[in-house]
């Protein structure tokens, strides 16, 4: 399995662009300058007809700028009704001030912490634009986990756009978790660690597929 699902982003000479998913730009200082605590939000795990369910999530926005894997991993976690240190977590990931290397340092944790060798396996989008076959297997790999009871972590960087016409910006690599899906999975339900401000969103499965590309997920 490769190692290497990481987008070639040059890094900056003050260090504020990092390709291992820390989230970069004007972002990330007002974000590390913060001193609030990390918010915490109740979902419930529902599931309804048309092809779409939301699991419940107990959400904690991460405490600095280089904790998005770890801390995307623990809300994926929480969605199976555990709460894992994320200091724990980063340190088993490997996570440093450059953030998380892969999608592979994650899977093995998630894999752990559910209790299961193969709960969880990383799948690579290598392109620099998903298609239509990487598209559709995003979705339902989406739709599998979800129904499973658990989340998808992946793997992004760049600019996309949510269902209300919000950009969510994370140039330098960013981790979030797939929390749920509506319309058979083509649109999904991202809960982002980053800005406690924007917890959850909607997102089609294609703009979260260009999202992935030259990176990867974790998924049942």
């Amino acid at each position: 399995m490769r190692t290497d699902l990481i987008r070639k982003t040059a890094l900056t000479a003050a260090g504020l662009a990092f390709t291992g998913g820390a989230i970069a730009g004007p972002i990330t200082t007002a974000y590390a300058a913060s001193d609030a605590k990390p918010a915490t939000q109740t979902q419930t795990d529902r599931k309804g007809g048309h092809g779409e369910r939301e699991l419940g999530v107990r959400y904690e926005a991460q405490p600095n700028f280089y904790y998005c894997g770890p801390a995307a991993t623990r809300n994926a976690l929480s969605v199976q009704g555990k709460n894992i240190n994320v200091d724990d977590m980063a340190k088993e990931m490997g996570t440093t001030e450059a953030g998380t290397n892969s999608i592979n340092d994650i899977t093995p944790v998630l894999n752990k912490e559910t209790g299961k060798n193969d709960a969880y396996r990383s799948v690579e989008i290598s392109t620099p634009d998903a298609d239509a076959k990487q598209t559709d297997t995003l979705r339902a790999d989406v739709v599998t986990t979800v129904d499973d009871g658990r989340a998808v972590v992946a793997n992004i960087a760049g600019t996309s756009t949510d269902t209300d016409g919000a950009s969510h910006s994370y140039e330098g690599g960013h981790y979030i978790s797939v929390v749920g899906y509506r319309d058979n999975g083509n649109t999904v339900k991202i809960a982002d660690s980053a800005d406690p401000n924007t917890a959850s969103y909607w997102i089609t499965v294609e703009h979260l597929a260009d999202w992935i590309a030259t990176r990867g997920y974790a998924t049942s």
